[in-house]
């Protein structure tokens, strides 16, 4: 698989750009952060080594992925073992799965077969990411502040009835402590706690300086009542 790799590496190296006659090229334009599956045909009828290359810039090819038959393990070359990627293949295809995509991944991707001692590239694919437009961007940025502001009600609301709740029930205790009668002493236990006890006392009147007669001088009562506890 190695000795595969870097022959057609070599190869794509001293043409400096791919040029395969015959071959379907074709672009492929994304915006970053979307997730793109490029493919290629499949142009061998038997089971072989399929890879995956990358060109920037009209630079060398960089490996990206290698397989060798369609359920068979997938190794990926230095720099793409991110998790980033991700290869497969059933009888016609060749996928490559790309996710996230940045401005990085801009290139030129086409898919390499070693058929009978030959290295035969297959279809190839021009993939352009673009950056978010500023509308888009501004868009995404609405969102994201209706999305807070609408949390941001919700909360207010809650704390409002929450807050309207608890004065109601403040209110209400008040208004049961100042209702008339409250305060009024019950008969039943001042009269038992507080008996009042009544008796007479007679006081004997003073005698005047006329002299009457005796019969005339009797006793002449007042009455003082005096309360006791």
């Amino acid at each position: 698989m190695k000795s595969f790799t870097l022959m057609t590496s070599l190869l794509l190296c001293s043409l400096s750009w791919i040029s395969v006659s015959g071959s379907e090229s074709h672009n492929v334009g994304v915006r970053t952060g979307d997730e793109v599956t490029l493919l290629c045909s499949n142009l061998s009828t038997i089971k072989t080594q399929t890879d995956w290359f990358r060109v920037v810039n009209r630079t060398k090819p960089h490996c990206i992925s290698s397989m060798y038959e369609s359920d068979g393990e997938v190794s990926f070359c230095d720099g793409f073992q991110n998790g980033k990627f991700e290869m497969s293949s059933n009888v016609s295809t060749v996928f490559l799965k790309i996710k996230q995509v940045d401005l990085s991944d801009t290139g030129l991707y086409f898919c390499g077969f070693y058929i009978r001692t030959h290295t035969v590239i297959s279809t190839a694919t021009y993939l352009n990411v673009q950056g978010k437009t500023g509308r888009e961007e501004r868009d995404r940025m609405a969102n994201i502040m209706c999305l807070i502001l609408g949390g941001l009600t919700v909360l207010l609301t809650i704390f409002s009835i929450a807050l309207a709740v608890k004065i109601r029930k403040l209110q209400t205790a008040v208004n049961e402590g100042e209702q008339p009668g409250e305060n009024k002493v019950n008969p039943t236990i001042s009269y038992r706690n507080y008996d009042l006890h009544y008796a007479a006392v007679r006081f004997q009147a003073k005698p005047k300086r006329n002299r009457r007669p005796a019969s005339e001088r009797e006793m002449e009562p007042h009455v003082v009542y005096a309360a006791t506890r």
